[in-house]
């Protein structure tokens, strides 16, 4: 086994692969780049070394440098995590004629995988089921048009040498193949480098199923089981588990095998995840081998008890696989999901920012958190803006998914916006519970899962401003107590915070903000018993107090208007958040008497940079009459491109940026003719 493992990779999975090999004895060896000289896989590391700037290709893509490090400290094997060099089979090659072991399959099967119109026409070949297409060399738009029209439509573009959904479009007609062939083609050489294409037909409510496959250098090779991908948005998986709650134990043998004769007809070593597109009918169709570790292997590890990464150091160092395919067991269900700083309403519009608050569920036995992030720490615009991976176990499908909506309503991230609202909606949606989620599903009805809650109960909103307002008052009154506990007089009158005033009953004022509104709600009473009144209508509150569970936090219980009502809730000095197991809410504590300013209204005179990015395409030029919604330019953001529009009808009189430029947040990218 090795005595020292660099790890050529940052972030959660980084962080993951360090707590095995620490288990292990192993001493681990980090990289890092000029933007990640704080992260925390920087800090676990026993010790890490600097390799360049802050874009992927200035250093976590060189690796030139990451071999220089490897030599400087003494490492024996290089872990590549995934992403970045993981499935470069060029790195790979370089790693072993360096004298060291890549943790991950051979080179030649890498090549064999790395193109996915080769893998397809390799798979037909070994009799695995491809679905039909087009893979040829000649990617010419007249022939790739031509192609396309004898596949027939629907038809998915794809990268031929990409994976994580980048690089994909579907077509559902002749008319807008070209225009989405050249945003593929685009999209494909910013991320991989090679813009080459292959065409398949779509296949209708499809689900996505995938299987593990685990080979040794001694020839063996078994899978541990199936993980359903279908929750996507954008060829993006959201949520993932284990088993397939579609696959049948005949269907499950049959993946199976299909996935094993992939493996071995690449001569298969390591760990690796056979992709397949499975039709309602239950016929199944390879789409492709990624040849690394997947973001989703902890659903793999809960419902089988094993450490992939553990698995991995083994294989690489030329041990047998620890088991046979008979002593595979799973036990219970297990569900991931992806928790990132995007903002669901704004078109999943990445975001970047300093974590001002992180709060996720302590891990236990059936929760567990992988993240390469804490408190304070800022989620940058270089890299994936994935924040953790919260993933629970439990017995059966429908307690997992009970244990998923707990731990998520534990979670609390505030400085760039989160998709935690949306994962809480998606995990309680009937496409999910009943288990009909199909790839398409989150694309095709997004709006049930984004925007306004159509479910909510009425005036819940109201009743969490009024819990909110009491949750104010107790804190309030909790801090006097203990401030009058450290004083020298802890009984004097003027220590407490219940309003009270010389001749008349106390009366405190309690102002709440939410986004641009401000709540005013006057107060009597104290000590858990109070008459609220907001917008003039009066409400009596009795039995109100904080109770602590011991594990997931602080509780506020009360009865309105003779009404019991709980909350989970978290009171700093500047906000008041609630969660009523269903939805969460996050009030401002604001001064009673500030002073309200005014808001700037900027006009639609101009498109703003909603991130900083590159610019990849301009589509007018000064002078140009553009209409409202018209696609003015192209920006690349965090591995993905946004469309930036016309904000009105005029006329272009000025363009500020170029196809190449970099530009920050808010920076004007296009004047219109006022």
């Amino acid at each position: 086994m090795f005595h020292t493992l660099l790890i050529a990779n940052r972030g959660e999975i980084a962080c993951r692969i360090m707590r095995t090999a620490r288990r292990m004895g192993i001493r681990t060896v980090a990289v890092f780049s000029e933007a990640d000289a704080d992260a925390r896989h920087v800090r676990l590391a026993d010790e890490a070394h600097p390799i360049g700037g802050p874009q992927p290709q200035e250093s976590y893509l060189r690796g030139e440098a990451i071999l220089e490090v490897a030599k400087r400290s003494g490492a024996q094997a290089i872990h590549p995590g995934y992403g970045f060099l993981s499935e470069n089979a060029d790195f790979a090659e370089a790693v072993e004629a360096a004298g060291l072991v890549f943790v991950g399959p051979k080179a030649a099967s890498m090549r064999r995988m790395g193109s996915k119109a080769g893998a397809k026409e390799l798979m037909d070949a070994a009799g695995v089921p491809v679905v039909p297409g087009y893979t040829g060399v000649d990617q010419t738009p007249q022939t790739l048009a031509r192609e396309a029209a004898r596949i027939g439509f629907p038809l998915m573009i794809k990268a031929a040498h990409g994976g994580g959904g980048k690089g994909m479009r579907v077509v559902h007609g002749l008319d807008g193949f070209l225009p989405a062939l050249e945003s593929c083609q685009r999209e494909a050489t910013n991320a991989f480098g090679r813009d080459r294409v292959l065409l398949e037909r779509y296949i209708e409510q499809p689900r996505h199923i995938e299987i593990q496959v685990f080979g040794d250098h001694h020839g063996e090779i078994i899978h541990l089981g199936e993980r359903e991908c279908s929750a996507q948005r954008r060829y993006q998986k959201v949520l993932e588990e284990s088993p397939s709650p579609f696959v049948t134990p005949g269907l499950r043998e049959r993946m199976g095998a299909a996935a094993v004769q992939a493996a071995r007809a690449i001569d298969y070593a390591n760990a690796g995840t056979v992709e397949f597109i499975v039709s309602p009918d239950g016929s199944f169709y390879f789409m492709e081998i990624n040849t690394r570790l997947q973001v989703e292997h902890p659903v793999t590890e809960m419902v089988t008890g094993l450490d992939l990464v553990e698995w991995q150091l083994r294989v690489a160092a030329g041990e047998p696989l620890p088991l046979a395919q008979d002593d595979i067991v799973q036990r219970g269900h297990a569900i991931e999901v992806r928790l990132y700083a995007e903002d669901p309403d704004a078109g999943f519009l990445p975001g970047s920012g300093r974590l001002q608050r992180l709060r996720l569920p302590p891990p236990s036995e059936h929760v567990r958190v992988d993240t390469g992030v804490v408190e304070g720490d800022t989620v940058t615009i270089f890299y994936d803006p994935m924040i953790a991976k919260l993933v629970v176990h439990d017995v059966d499908r429908k307690q997992a998914l009970a244990r998923m909506r707990e731990a998520l309503a534990l979670c609390v991230i505030e400085g760039p916006k989160s998709n935690i609202a949306f994962l809480e909606r998606l995990v309680r949606h009937p496409a999910v519970t009943e288990a009909t989620i199909t790839t398409g599903t989150l694309d095709r009805e997004l709006e049930q899962f984004t925007g306004d809650d159509a479910e909510a109960p009425p005036h819940a909103a109201t009743h969490a401003l009024l819990a909110a307002a009491v949750a104010d008052l107790l804190a309030g009154e909790r801090d006097a107590r203990q401030a009058a506990e450290r004083s020298g007089d802890p009984h004097a009158p003027w220590a407490r915070a219940d309003g009270w005033r010389l001749g008349h009953a106390g009366l405190r004022r309690i102002v709440l903000g939410d986004a641009d509104l401000r709540h005013v709600v006057e107060a009597h009473g104290s000590d858990g018993g109070y008459a609220i009144v907001l917008d003039g209508e009066r409400m009596e509150v009795a039995g109100a107090r904080f109770e602590d569970d011991g594990l997931s936090g602080q509780y506020l219980s009360a009865r309105f208007d003779g009404q019991a009502r709980r909350y989970r809730v978290d009171v700093d000095a500047d906000h008041v958040r609630l969660h009523d197991g269903r939805r969460r809410w996050r009030f401002a504590r604001v001064p009673a008497f500030e002073l309200q300013g005014g808001t700037a209204d900027a006009g639609g005179d101009r498109l703003l940079a909603p991130m900083p990015g590159r610019i990849v395409a301009t589509r007018v030029a000064t002078g140009d009459e553009v209409t409202q919604g018209q696609e003015l330019l192209v920006m690349e953001a965090m591995k993905m491109e946004l469309a930036l529009k016309a904000p009105r009808d005029g006329v272009v009189a000025g363009l500020h940026a170029a196809t190449g430029d970099f530009v920050e947040a808010d920076a004007v990218l296009v004047s219109l003719e006022t």
